[in-house]
């Protein structure tokens, strides 16, 4: 008698009972273990990140480093050769269309100027759930080196500049008050936080506020989940396990990190969900997909709105603060910008440069900032202007009561 092929759900829930019995769970990975730049898995061939289930599993059983994963097909169209005997990692595929043949009026094939019948694109009716076979970049012959960069060189400002920007963009309320307490309370619709000189490191504060961030987009005017659970219930495991798998995903995309020391309590409860109901794993996977995109979009529209700024306030005859202009080879970026006098930087060596409107780069920027229309060209907002995150933080012990339904967070 045959033994029934597990779904994918399946396995992936006995992976994460397994990991959680043993203290640990697959979003609670050290963020820089490898001493490298760590990215969850996407797409060698279209750059595009795997998403909900496929993330997971990709991410939960892959013993490479490297994350990047690519098809047989796809490798062979790129000039790669799979390894002879490497082992695929099955993902779940949902198609949508299907090429067929374009038919004219009396049902005949419509070719091409060279005889060859022309495909169009048609949308399925019912989306077919398939499966596909995915190799690492590891497996596969010919693939480019992973272009590694180290976490110390992506600077602090830089990457909690990014988070605190989206923030600001949801529009959330925020209260920060002396305790030790972080919460999203749905009957007010607000976060609590801790003061940030509590958290013992400015990473360590936004990966928390954007966690309570993930709870916050439950409510019932954004995406609607059921967020009014007494805390220790399994409907209130389930809600947290939603906005720690978003949490990770958004960890990886900010390089902010996770703290895996914030969820021990849940372990018991995660435990008992997944094992009654194995399946739940993939409703949460794909719920945290949701949060994350929720949460990104209001990136994306933040910088719809700067590239709008920036059309109407380009001028092609002067060098402007946050112009990065290609230029014989290299990139330069202007720092500063004060009338004749401006501040620029060889982004390849780093060396800075002070320059005049008399100088003869000065004019042979201006002239190459003209001809490469796409430079990008940053002014200071007047009403816009970006306020800087408070970065001191200090080190601060902390203990957390959870006597309600808000979803808490011990720093």
């Amino acid at each position: 008698m045959a033994t029934e092929t597990k779904k994918m759900y399946e396995l992936v829930a006995e992976k994460i009972i397994e990991q959680l019995k043993l203290g640990t769970a697959p979003w609670q990975k050290p963020w820089n273990s490898a001493g490298t730049d760590y990215s969850m898995p996407y797409n060698a061939v279209t750059g595009n990140p795997y998403k909900g289930l496929n993330a997971l599993y990709l991410h939960l059983f892959s013993p490479y480093q490297d994350p990047r994963w690519a098809t047989f097909k796809q490798a062979e169209s790129e000039g790669w050769q799979v390894q002879k005997g490497a082992k695929g990692f099955m993902i779940n595929f949902v198609k949508t269309h299907d090429l067929r043949t374009k038919l004219d009026e009396h049902k005949r094939p419509v070719t091409d100027a060279e005889g060859k019948p022309i495909k169009i694109k048609v949308e399925l009716a019912n989306p077919i759930i398939t499966k596909a076979w995915v190799f690492n970049a590891e497996q596969i012959k010919g693939i480019p080196a992973l272009p590694v960069r180290d976490v110390a060189d992506i600077e602090l400002w830089e990457k909690v500049s990014r988070a605190e920007n989206i923030i600001k963009a949801s529009g959330a309320k925020i209260e920060h008050v002396a305790g030790d307490r972080a919460f999203y309370s749905p009957l007010f619709d607000k976060i609590n936080m801790p003061n940030r000189p509590q958290f013992e490191s400015a990473d360590r504060y936004y990966s928390t506020l954007l966690h309570e961030l993930g709870h916050w987009t439950g409510h019932h005017s954004r995406l609607d989940r059921d967020l009014v659970n007494r805390h220790g219930s399994p409907d209130y495991a389930r809600e947290e396990l939603r906005a720690e798998i978003a949490s990770m995903i958004l960890g990886n995309e900010l390089k902010i990190g996770h703290d895996p020391q914030q969820h021990i309590a849940y372990v018991d409860s995660w435990i008992k969900v997944l094992t009654d109901t194995p399946y739940e794993i993939h409703a949460a996977a794909a719920d945290a997909q949701r949060i994350f995109d929720y949460v990104m979009d209001f990136e994306r529209k933040l910088e719809e709105k700067q590239e709008t700024t920036r059309a109407l306030d380009y001028n092609p005859n002067t060098l402007q603060k946050g112009d990065i202009i290609k230029y014989n080879g290299t990139s330069y970026e202007v720092l500063e910008a004060e009338k004749k006098n401006f501040l620029i930087q060889d982004l390849t060596n780093k060396h800075k440069v002070q320059l005049t409107t008399t100088d003869g780069l000065f004019n042979s920027l201006v002239d190459a900032k003209r001809n490469n229309r796409n430079s990008i060209s940053v002014l200071d907002k007047h009403n816009d202007k970006v306020v800087e995150p408070d970065y001191s933080i200090s080190t601060a012990d902390a203990k957390i009561s959870q006597a309600d339904n808000s979803f808490k967070r011990k720093i």
